[in-house]
């Protein structure tokens, strides 16, 4: 499967990133940029975006770039480092800045901003198995 169609095909049999209202902005090979929109039931009880909010968005991110080289790709380790709050009715996007192979492990790094602002930075590793997308 042509590895920049992978990104769409995850997010069809993603319910979870569906309700989240991911939209998939960009598409290359090991480089993906999505966005989404903060909505009411996404704040936590100080009336912010909640932290597994950005996190669901980063890890989304991470989890489409890392399969667009053409084989399954799953998560070993991940890490986010928040760094502004959100509110209602924020934009945000995830673009995977970085993405390095070694053999069958990656190692990626998303940032998350508001416009121009980087709200979260996130790191994660990835390992690819043998089975090919189709």
């Amino acid at each position: 499967m042509d590895g920049k169609k992978i990104p769409a095909k995850m997010l069809s049999l993603d319910p979870y990133s569906t309700w989240l209202g991911i939209e998939i902005l960009s598409v290359e090979i090991g480089y993906v940029r999505l966005g989404m929109t903060i909505r009411p039931e996404m704040l936590n009880s100080m009336g912010k975006a909640h932290g597994g909010i950005t996190y669901s968005l980063a890890d989304t991110a991470f989890g489409f770039s890392s399969n667009t080289h053409g084989k399954f790709a799953v998560s070993i380790e991940t890490s986010i480092n928040h760094i502004e709050a959100l509110e209602e009715g924020d934009y945000i996007t995830a673009e995977c800045t970085l993405d390095k192979t070694k053999t069958k492990v990656g190692f990626n790094i998303v940032e998350i901003k508001k416009g121009n602002e980087l709200v979260a930075l996130f790191k994660g590793v990835v390992y690819r198995t043998n089975k090919d997308w189709k």
